[in-house]
């Protein structure tokens, strides 16, 4: 025979309300479109490439855009993110304009090697200021803020991430612009491919090595800086009596 405090248990616990389980975030590499992503980068690039070579620049320029409208139209059917696939649109359309209005089929990197100039001496410059930039971003895309900044050794973790993103970003503008004046437009294509996003992931994990270092002693300070408990002031009469200077007369003689 059930109790009704058996009763009121089976209740409480039908009527319990579940907890919505927390949608993980998405990594960056989900944010870029997936490994699908990656791929679907190099295909304008090695489009243009084979185009030109069997062609010539006009018809380079169309497929290159073909094939970025294509990933975009089937993106959209397939109901995956999007945003890649336009930033990845409006990208192939400036180059093959920058390679349209230059006469040659290396103008459609020209854009991404000034680009590659400009991040590098923006991400140094943040190192000098004492703001690194891979600090800011990684703390704007994971809403971790800025109290970092107050926190010299987190500062420091960040400048080398920084610096590793320098490092990144100077390497592709040597590289590619001395094959730029060489005229070595498949080597260049390669050179972009080569040194994209796998280049890229190497610096990546400095970042997340950096968040992490920083992560564990923010959380250690913010331990050490919490404030302490209160004391309870409630004791026992027992207690109370025993800490007495006087408690001996204050015992009570045991009965017979």
């Amino acid at each position: 025979m059930a109790t009704d405090t058996d009763t009121d248990t089976d209740t409480d616990t039908e009527t319990a309300p579940e907890t919505p389980e927390k949608k993980a975030k998405p990594t960056a590499l989900e944010q870029m479109g997936g490994t699908t992503g990656l791929v679907y980068t190099t295909l304008p690039v090695v489009a243009f490439v084979v185009a030109n070579a069997s062609a010539g620049l006009t018809a380079a320029i169309v497929v290159a855009f073909a094939v970025a409208l294509g990933i975009t139209a089937l993106r959209l059917i397939r109901k995956e993110p999007i945003q890649p696939a336009i930033s990845g649109l409006f990208g192939v359309a400036v180059a093959s304009f920058v390679a349209w209005k230059t006469g040659s089929a290396k103008g459609y990197f020209l854009l991404g090697i000034w680009s590659n100039l400009v991040l590098g001496a923006l991400f140094l410059l943040s190192v000098a200021v004492r703001r690194p930039l891979a600090g800011l971003v990684w703390g704007a895309l994971n809403s971790a803020g800025s109290r970092w900044l107050r926190d010299k050794p987190s500062v420091r973790y960040y400048d080398i991430a920084t610096l590793a993103l320098t490092a990144v970003f100077a390497a592709r503008f040597v590289v590619q612009q001395w094959l730029y004046d060489a005229d070595s437009t498949g080597w260049l294509a390669v050179a972009k491919i080569a040194m994209g996003y796998p280049l890229l992931a190497l610096a990546l994990l400095v970042v997340v090595w950096a968040a992490r270092r920083s992560g564990k002693r923010l959380a250690a300070l913010e331990r050490t800086e919490a404030p302490a408990a209160p004391a309870d002031d409630t004791h026992d009469e027992r207690t109370l009596r025993f800490r007495t200077p006087d408690a001996r007369t204050r015992r009570t003689a045991p009965r017979a």
